[in-house]
């Protein structure tokens, strides 16, 4: 038997095909010269001899697909079946593209079909056929589609309409419903359908815990198919005979409705579900035309455009979320009846979905996501760089090629940290300033740009920690004022001399260090973590001022981290601390992916808790607070070696990196 495939080279070609060669047919498939040479890759995976699998080069877009006289001579009246799978299967794509792949490239293979007097003519079509109509659709329906506005669903209408009303020779039709991986392997050619919304679970559960509930949309039900089904059936289905001039629905009988299917790719992911789904319906007594009007509005449009932007997910998308659809596959299932093809469970395949997506197709694996993409040849400045983070970070930029601005009080310290760096091969400029001292920060901005005439990256590290109970600082308000004087008043300082240039070139980024204690409000470091929180509430002020100009703030709520600040509170030496090496590390990713906030899940929790029950989490910080003792830094005794207890030990762990 002997068969002709367009579009063999696409996602649901690269298996069907094998079943074709499976009956031990000849299959001539339709390629462009260019692609030649994928053909031969294919027929290697495929373990396909050439003349089992022989290119025939054309074109969709061309009269006839294009093909030579001589292949056309050759083919007539030796195609059994004629499988027409060529066409844009992406909402995506642009509606003149549509037009000509989807509606005149079926007309084209159509007449083809009929210069070769093909026996019998098989479209894949697809359930866009049916448009939105509302209510069940059968497979002998095919006038009744209604709203086609979207291209995407009209070509594939008109497409089919081009089969049913010009075909001259015998046809079948089938309409797969919305085709994802393969069920055993969850192999995937591209981002469609579900896959949009798997970045919005993946940042649910880098972000959240996976038992916490989240809210979510109910949807209309979307009718999903595992690629394997859907060959398993067409090739079935194509062989049986007296079935033509009749369409198949290759769709799952039992569709769910998105926020179920939703909540099953979260649980492959271990990410949070949905637990409260809002069901549209609900805001029906609102008249559509105040709906539109709100909805069309600029400033809505902008905040939809930007989180959709954010989340990758087009707004045709978002037009299928309440699909009202059902479609009616009874002719299907009387074929298939007494075969062992079904479509699976969604819940037993979704993982081997979710697992190919993000080993494969999660767009942040094709990002330039190295520290050496993100900064490489830029400006960045660092301040405290000549210990701890600072110079951690130094380094990190440093051999990632970046133009580093050192910062520091001691210019003894900076030119032997400069020199250090650059034996290393680093482009290193370094400045004494006080950032305690506003007339020095500003200096120290002017130097700087005068020397490279803008900034880049500036990241806030400089700060001084105080670790002292707020009954031992009574007389001691000098404490709070020298904290805010250089956590805050100098880091703003900074940021309000390098940020004009920022919003010129409409380019730039802020990393504030601040801390876990922020969210956490740790007991005996009310000066620290009220300097760093007055730090982050105006980086959020700011960066919604900045949005639109490409300026961006990140705040790093570090946890402990085993640097010269912490080293007067001698049992810190006994609780799990970062490395300075690790703390550079979450710098480096707050350069690269240019998130809100980089937070431990244990201080998100703590801030969801405070949120939450506030006053449990009082009793928890006041628990740590009168477990550990102050230090004889706060209490001005004579230093002694702490004495730490196993519970200290056992707490501290459980509350890991939390400041005690």
């Amino acid at each position: 038997m002997n068969y002709f495939v367009t579009g063999g080279t696409g996602f649901i070609g690269r298996f069907f095909i094998p079943k074709l060669l499976a009956r031990g047919g000849t299959v001539y498939m339709l390629v462009r010269e260019s692609s030649l040479e994928k053909l031969d890759l294919m027929r290697v995976a495929w373990n396909a001899k050439p003349e089992q699998v022989v290119g025939i080069v054309g074109d969709l877009g061309e009269k006839l697909l294009g093909i030579s006289d001589k292949d056309q001579a050759m083919l007539k009246g030796k195609v059994d079946h004629f499988f027409h799978l060529a066409a844009i299967y992406d909402m995506k794509a642009s509606a003149e593209e549509q037009e000509v792949a989807n509606v005149e490239g079926t007309r084209n293979a159509v007449q083809l079909a009929e210069a070769l007097e093909a026996k019998c003519f098989q479209h894949v079509s697809s359930i866009a056929a049916a448009g939105l109509y509302r209510g069940i659709f059968r497979e002998d329906m095919f006038e009744e589609a209604e709203k086609l506005d979207n291209p995407y669903l009209r070509t594939k209408h008109e497409s089919e309409k081009v089969v049913r009303k010009e075909c001259q020779v015998p046809w079948r039709v089938y309409r797969p419903g919305m085709v994802v991986g393969h069920s055993e392997t969850g192999e995937m050619d591209k981002i469609d359908g579900p896959y949009y919304f798997f970045k919005l679970i993946q940042k649910l559960r880098n972000t959240l815990p996976q038992w916490v509930p989240t809210v979510g949309i109910e949807g209309g039900r979307i009718n999903i198919v595992p690629v394997d089904f859907v060959v398993n059936a067409m090739d079935h289905i194509a062989h049986i005979d007296g079935e033509d001039g009749k369409c198949f629905h290759l769709t799952d009988p039992d569709p769910m409705k998105v926020g179920e299917v939703l909540n099953t790719f979260a649980e492959a992911g271990h990410a949070p579900r949905m637990a409260m789904r809002i069901d549209s319906r609900m805001f029906g007594f609102i008249p559509p035309m105040i709906r539109q009007g709100v909805a069309k509005l600029p400033p809505i449009q902008r905040m939809k455009n930007a989180v959709m932007s954010d989340l990758g997910i087009p707004d045709e998308v978002m037009s299928f979320i309440n699909y009202p659809t059902k479609f009616d596959s009874r002719e299907t299932e009387r074929l298939l009846k007494d075969t062992d093809i079904a479509v699976p469970r969604l819940q037993d395949y979704a993982p081997a979905i979710w697992d190919y997506w993000e080993r494969h197709l999660d767009p942040d694996l094709y990002k330039d996501r190295t520290l050496k993409g993100a900064v490489k040849g830029r400006v960045c400045v660092i301040t405290g760089a000549t210990s701890g983070i600072g110079l951690a970070t130094a380094e990190s930029m440093a051999e990632a090629g970046a133009k580093v601005c050192i910062a520091a009080r001691t210019q003894e310290k900076l030119d032997e940290v400069r020199k250090q760096l650059e034996e290393k091969g680093g482009e290193i400029y370094a400045y004494q300033v006080d950032v305690s001292n506003m007339e020095d920060c500003d200096r120290f901005v002017a130097e700087v740009l005068k020397d490279h005439g803008h900034v880049d990256v500036l990241v806030n590290n400089a700060g001084r920690s105080i670790r002292r109970s707020i009954h031992l600082a009574f007389d001691r308000f000098h404490d709070f004022e020298r904290t805010m004087q250089l956590n805050y008043f100098g880091s703003l300082r900074l940021i309000m001399g390098f940020a004009p240039g920022m919003l010129e070139r409409r380019r730039g980024h802020i990393v504030n260090i601040s801390s876990i204690g922020v969210l956490t409000n740790a007991p005996r470091f009310s000066a620290y973590v009220a300097s760093k929180a007055a730090l982050d509430a105006f980086s959020r002020c700011a960066a919604a001022e900045f949005s639109d100009r490409n300026v961006t703030f990140t705040t790093i709520n570090m946890p402990l981290v085993k640097t010269p600040m912490i080293s007067p509170t001698k049992i810190y030496d006994s609780v799990p601390t970062l490395t300075p090496e690790e703390a550079a590390d979450l710098v480096a990713e707050a350069i690269i992916q240019r998130p809100k906030r980089i937070a431990t899940r244990l201080g998100v929790f703590a801030q969801v808790l405070h949120a939450l029950a506030p006053k449990f989490g009082e009793i928890i910080m006041n628990t740590g607070f009168r477990m550990f003792p102050d230090s004889s830094a706060a209490t001005g005794e004579k230093e002694e070696k702490p004495k730490v207890s196993t519970e200290q030990v056992a707490f501290a762990a459980l509350m890991r990196g939390i400041h005690w």
